[in-house]
């Protein structure tokens, strides 16, 4: 059973909670947004279904309303930021305008982030290059829940990667994923459903493949994407594995089994090795490259090809990665947002707690 409601009103509620958490009004409200358009690109898992887990990390004191966002480390076209304990929602754009910034002036820029928290979708961050004729790419490393190959403990978080690529006529590519089967979201999606998970997406605490959607909290672990050797995962722990150095080596946040967990059956790590979460942005100038308009029309030719792909099925055409992602952000501004009823209670349960109306 689900409710829908309009984007504007979780969007408003939203960003009263995080006032209510004593964010500054702009921040409150970026965070908002940010968190939202994971709702309205059907990215339900990490949307305001998230919003009850953020208050649990501001009441444990492990985020910090009114960071001091800043750059510690920098050259022409690189640097590391600090997040001071913030909201991920808001020190990610922060830092991806820095490389933005960084790009606009030496062609590409990277900026590596430390002492951050769950930072929404990553598609999100990577977008935000598109108005500038610009390639955006943005990763983050997340609570360890997964195994690597062949192994039990949980060692990676769901790390995921996103790139998007401006192109004409044609709207961007935009490719956002887990380096896992699934992301931890999606199990908890089908524990509210109280539905079984699909085979190769999680295993048991002796390495046993399960459907249990609650393993995790019995000492299971996600698998990489691929699910086993067989399938590839070798391939999906080594995208995580990438995004974990990029992420959080690099920039002395807290990396492998030390992440700081988002998930609520998990503890903090007793002897941190880093500072917070760790994220990762690039942006690339285009015309750095090629000129921006000869290039963007080559992007409309791959992509009108591609769209015109013999199909297996004749029902379902060839997609380009944002494909679903667009249609649904239109359809859910049109006709609303559905949310799952344990998600309506628990944010009725949020509201209750800062006495806000929902």
């Amino acid at each position: 059973m689900e409710q829908t409601y309009a984007y504007s009103h979780l969007r408003d509620f939203t960003r009263d909670v995080f006032l209510a958490m004593g964010c500054p009004a702009s921040q409150a409200t970026l965070a908002s947004e940010v968190l939202l358009s994971a709702d309205l690109r059907g990215i339900d898992s990490h949307g305001v279904a998230r919003l009850s887990g953020y208050v649990r990390l501001w009441e444990a004191g492990r985020i910090n309303a009114t960071p001091n966002i800043r750059i510690v480390h920098e050259t022409p076209s690189t640097a590391v930021v600090d997040g001071d304990g913030g909201l991920g929602l808001v020190v990610a754009p922060f830092a991806m305008q820095v490389a933005i910034d960084k790009a606009a002036l030496a062609g590409t820029g990277w900026v590596s982030v430390k002492h951050s928290n769950h930072f929404g979708i990553a598609g999100y961050h990577a977008m935000k290059a598109l108005d500038r004729d610009m390639i955006g790419m943005a990763m983050t490393n997340a609570s360890p829940l997964v195994a690597p190959t062949f192994g039990k403990e949980r060692m990676l978080g769901t790390n995921p990667i996103a790139v998007a690529i401006p192109a004409n006529k044609q709207p961007a590519f935009v490719a956002d994923f887990a380096t896992t089967t699934a992301a931890n979201g999606k199990l908890e999606i089908l524990q509210r459903k109280e539905e079984a998970a699909p085979t190769g997406w999680i295993q048991d605490k002796a390495g046993n493949s399960s459907t249990n959607p609650h393993e995790l909290k019995e000492g299971g672990a996600l698998l990489p994407l691929g699910g086993d050797r067989d399938h590839g995962s070798h391939k999906g722990y080594c995208l995580g594995a990438i995004v974990d150095i990029f992420s959080a080596v690099l920039s002395g946040a807290n990396y492998g089994p030390w992440a700081p967990p988002f998930v609520s059956f998990l503890a903090p790590p007793a002897h941190p090795v880093g500072e917070g979460l760790g994220h990762f942005f690039g942006a690339m100038r285009v015309d750095a490259f090629r000129p921006a308009e000869e290039f963007k029309d080559h992007m409309d030719n791959w992509i009108s090809r591609f769209r015109a792909t013999t199909p297996v099925n004749d029902d379902q055409p060839v997609l380009i990665p944002g494909d679903p992602e667009r249609e649904m952000q239109a359809l859910r501004l049109e006709k609303g947002i559905p949310v799952l009823l344990p998600v309506v209670k628990d944010l009725q349960a949020v509201a209750q707690k800062f006495n806000l109306n929902f």
